[in-house]
């Protein structure tokens, strides 16, 4: 009976297949492109939030 690897260094990776495709996981296509706000929603968000300011 072998024994159990006891370091991360002594398990071993499995070769990577280069030629191989592999469709994005459920969790990477499910990413939603982040909004952008305009001028003006910016403008309006940090007007609530006076701590985000810039301290310049």
């Amino acid at each position: 009976m072998t024994q159990p690897p006891k370091r991360l260094a002594d398990l071993k990776a499995k070769p990577a297949d280069a030629g191989v495709y592999a469709p994005p996981s459920p969790r990477v296509s499910r990413r939603k492109p982040a909004k952008v706000l305009t001028a003006a929603e910016r403008a309006a968000f940090l007007a609530t939030r006076p701590d985000l300011k810039s301290r310049s």
